[in-house]
């Protein structure tokens, strides 16, 4: 089995899940029950920033409610003196008695809130008193009222400003009709100074609320905010139109609100509420940015967050120390499986520990022994077959060779020289290693060729070439059966082959002869020009690499070529040269009136020199 199977697939790591399963028990509840404590605070907080709003819009509703009985409290009773005074008779130049005029001025110097008085009879003549001069507005007002009176109904005016500057002042106007024996005799109207209701305004504002007066259109009474102006129409925003739109239902509820101030990216989120002022048909808001008013919720929620983020952070604290405990154990074990099934068979768990961790390794340690010993064992064996299996190549490359004196040692040499030509050319040990072996076994298939043909001293015929030719093919099929011989098969059966088609056994051309093929077709015929032959003489090596580099491209493969030159400008080649030269026996002449074949191939020694291509073709 290939030690790739044994490589580590992408888990998931063992502490991880320890650490999900305490995250489950201690974070994922701290953390509902945070966020239903959280949920329930919140809530509690939102409550009571409503109810304070509500409790403090109440309050500013019911002084103004009280303060506004309290004034009309005090013009009644002044409308009694008047009529004790005047025996009930208020008509022509009795207005202007001087017992009434005194009232008058006694009832304004009495009040800070009392800003002027007056008394008009039925022919609306009369006498005033006060610290302001009615302007033209605050006259208009008072000519309304008068028309009320004559009515028989009371009358509370809109808001005004009279003055300018640090002396300007907020008052609106209340009258009251005199009547006596229930027939109208006048009206007692007062302008009432809200300076005490802007006093009482600035006070709430100090608690981070906005507090403002509307009337019952929406217009503002009095407020605190330079922003908006007395008598300014307020039903812009949604908790004033609110209160305007519910009209005398208005009267009874108080409500609060969440609304917008302002539009688009400028928009402010608010929290308001309004409390109707009960006998003036008013209301008082009260309303503060949301972000402030939920502040305490907001800190609460963030507080809450905090603990509980540490409250995970020490739960996973914990957890980590409580899961490397087991998992620090588990991953000494898996790192020396690994190692092992890697090839490591010396790697050992040292892992000291009472629990059951160290009871498995010791196991662990046990078999690894084992293992060692029997791959140790395995390896021996393999090695001693491999080297049986190499010397049955090398003694089956032998007895070919010995078949023929002249080629004696050619399978080694030619095995020699193409491990060179390998290496240079930047093969793999695997791939070199198969070019050793199909280089040992590429001639193995002359074994089926007769002796008079291997053997025979002359020139061969056509036929006889044609049979020497197919030792290529003999000894692929020889070898085909052997499984372990399957990737040396083509360098056994194409070494013969040639760049330019003129081959042998397929004709195969350029890129259609394998790699292999071609360094042993290099180092074959090296082998061939630099020993002595029946039909040549030896070459020493430089004149062999010429010839060499003259097929470079044509029959042989360049790149080979180029590999043992460079391989023997290192030195790496050593070719001893032969200690006799054999004489060349010439071929005996051929008849001119009978044209016999070209010799193709000698298989010992011929008469006259055989060209370059023929003994590279015999080689």
């Amino acid at each position: 089995m290939s030690l790739k199977s044994f490589a580590p697939i992408r888990r998931i790591r063992i502490l991880y899940l320890i650490l999900s399963v305490l995250l489950l028990i201690s974070v994922v509840p701290i953390y509902f029950y945070s966020s239903k404590v959280e949920v329930i605070n919140r809530e509690r907080l939102i409550t009571n920033e409503r109810l304070l709003q509500n409790t403090v819009a109440r309050s500013l509703a019911d002084d103004i409610a009280q303060h506004q009985n309290s004034s009309r409290m005090m013009m009644a009773n002044l409308s009694s003196a008047l009529q004790v005074a005047s025996n009930g008779d208020i008509t022509g130049e009795q207005v202007e008695a001087a017992e009434l005029r005194a009232l008058l001025e006694n009832y304004v110097s009495s009040s800070n809130d009392v800003a002027y008085a007056t008394l008009l009879n039925s022919e609306a003549k009369g006498i005033s008193a006060g610290r302001i001069a009615p302007d033209a507005f605050l006259q208009r007002e008072l000519e309304r009222a008068y028309a009320a009176a004559r009515e028989g109904r009371g009358y509370t005016g809109e808001a005004l400003v009279v003055g300018s500057g640090k002396d300007a002042r907020t008052v609106i106007v209340v009258s009251e009709p005199v009547m006596a024996s229930g027939n109208f005799i006048g009206m007692l109207g007062s302008v009432i100074d809200l300076q005490f209701l802007i006093r009482r305004l600035q006070e709430v504002s100090r608690g981070g609320l906005t507090p403002y007066v509307v009337d019952s259109v929406g217009r503002l009474v009095a407020g605190t905010s330079t922003d908006y102006a007395t008598g300014q129409d307020m039903t812009n925003l949604d908790i004033v139109r609110n209160f305007v739109d519910q009209g005398s239902k208005a009267q009874f509820v108080a409500a609060t609100y969440e609304f917008n101030v302002g539009q688009g990216k400028n928009a402010v989120k608010m929290l308001g509420t309004y409390s109707p002022v009960l006998n003036l048909e008013w209301a008082v808001v009260v309303q503060k940015p949301r972000e402030e008013a939920y502040r305490a919720v907001y800190e609460m929620q963030r507080s809450a967050r905090i603990w509980a983020f540490l409250a995970a952070l020490l739960s996973v604290g914990i957890g980590i120390i409580a899961a490397r405990t087991i998992t620090n154990p588990l991953q000494i074990l898996t790192d020396s499986s690994r190692a092992i099934a890697q090839g490591d068979f010396s790697q050992r768990v040292r892992l000291k520990s009472r629990t059951e961790f160290g009871e498995l390794a010791a196991t662990f340690n046990t078999m690894s022994e084992e293992l060692e010993q029997f791959v140790f064992d395995l390896k021996r064996a393999a090695n001693e077959n491999r080297d049986l299996f190499l010397a049955s190549i090398q003694m089956l490359a032998g007895a070919v060779d010995e078949k023929d004196p002249y080629t004696r040692g050619h399978s080694d040499r030619v095995t020699r020289y193409s491990m060179m030509i390998a290496r240079e050319m930047g093969l793999t040990e695997n791939e070199i290693e198969v070019v050793r072996i199909s280089a040992q076994l590429h001639d193995v298939g002359k074994i089926g060729i007769e002796d008079r043909i291997l053997k025979k001293p002359g020139a061969l015929t056509e036929e006889e070439f044609e049979v020497m030719k197919t030792h290529t093919t003999k000894g692929a099929n020889i070898l085909r059966p052997v499984a372990q011989l399957q990737e040396m098969l083509p360098g056994i059966e194409l070494h013969h082959e040639s760049l330019d088609g003129r081959g042998y056994p397929h004709g195969f051309k350029g890129d259609q002869i394998p790699r292999l093929a071609r360094i042993i077709a290099v180092a074959d015929t090296f082998d061939a020009l630099t020993t002595n032959r029946p039909y040549q003489q030896a070459r020493d090596a430089e004149a062999a690499l010429k010839v060499i580099q003259s097929l470079s491209g044509k029959r042989l493969d360049p790149t080979a070529v180029a590999a043992i030159e460079a391989v023997h400008a290192r030195g790496e080649i050593k070719v001893p040269r032969p200690a006799i030269k054999i004489p060349l026996v010439a071929v005996p002449p051929q008849p001119v009136s009978q044209p016999q074949p070209a010799p193709l191939m000698q298989s010992s020694v011929p008469e006259t020199p055989v060209p370059v291509e023929v003994a590279t073709t015999q080689a």
